[in-house]
């Protein structure tokens, strides 16, 4: 089953006063382990991560295995992946992902670095804004902040 439309072009960022977003990809390798390595356990305590498999402790190497996995995912429009940044600094991570659940048409999650936690509502709020306004989804799931 298709994901998006054929004609729907995933954005390639998302810009506030507070964050930027842009296509997560091997670039931000050392930028978002090290971000996301900070803040494992601020991470498993924010919604849309109750589960605990993600994140945990991970090569660099590894983690460029995933940036790469979500690259492709964008390409290949099965899925949609983007670094949060600060300036150049990556502060979290929005994802885009088909659902299972049959209520909806789509998963978006997000998170932050705990240094960054007053991000977090801000970013959720920004995100459900630019979901509703702009992707092709009728029902999204997004948890709430």
């Amino acid at each position: 089953m298709q994901f998006v439309p054929d004609d729907f072009d995933p954005p390639l960022s998302l810009e506030t006063d507070d964050f930027r977003l842009e296509p997560l990809g091997p670039e931000h390798n050392e930028r978002d382990h090290g971000a996301w390595m900070s803040s494992i356990d601020h991470i498993h305590a924010t919604p849309g991560f109750p589960d605990g498999n993600w994140p945990t402790a991970m090569s660099l190497e590894r983690n460029l295995e995933d940036l790469e996995m979500h690259a492709r995912h964008f390409v290949e429009r099965i899925g949609f992946t983007y670094s949060v940044l600060d300036g150049d600094d990556v502060v979290g991570c929005v994802y885009i992902y088909p659902t299972k659940l049959d209520d909806h048409d789509a998963d978006v999650s997000s998170w932050v670095t705990e240094r960054r936690a007053s991000l977090d509502a801000p970013l959720w709020q920004a995100v459900s804004a630019w979901i509703a306004d702009v992707w092709p989804f009728a029902s999204p799931r997004y948890d709430g902040r």
